[in-house]
């Protein structure tokens, strides 16, 4: 379980690197008086990072609720560390692929993320039986 929590923290960290990512990238300075309408109105790079800031806000939340599953069906910790890893880095190659604007590697990156925090939620869901 050690390893998933320690993944649980790097996660949490991720969508505010992507806003990192995109306040750099901008094409006008940044407006730190309205950030959310200065970062709609970006285009390329940080319009990519802003977009990857919400997807990871998402699969945070689905991580989570794997970790509940994965804590109440008792999954080994063995297990529990391989899809955390799984989890971390597709999520890490996601926002890498998002921002540099190849999306097919994108889309298998996040599918590898969705898979793992699935197989959590199936894993606990068998273990609670």
């Amino acid at each position: 379980m050690v390893t998933a929590l320690w993944v649980l923290l790097i996660a949490i960290f991720l969508p505010i690197v992507c806003a990192g990512i995109g306040k750099a990238g901008g094409s006008t300075p940044y407006d730190n008086h309205n950030p959310r309408e200065w970062l709609a109105k970006q285009e390329g790079r940080a319009a990519r990072a802003n977009a990857a800031q919400g997807n990871s806000w998402e699969a945070l939340a689905m991580y989570s609720a794997g970790l509940l599953a994965a804590h109440i069906g008792n999954v080994e910790s063995a297990s529990l560390a391989m899809y955390a890893l799984i989890f971390l880095v597709s999520r890490i190659l996601y926002i890498h692929f998002y921002v540099t604007d190849r999306p097919t590697l994108r889309s298998s990156a996040w599918g590898f993320g969705f898979l793992a925090c699935l197989a959590l939620i199936v894993r606990g869901a068998l273990g609670a039986i």
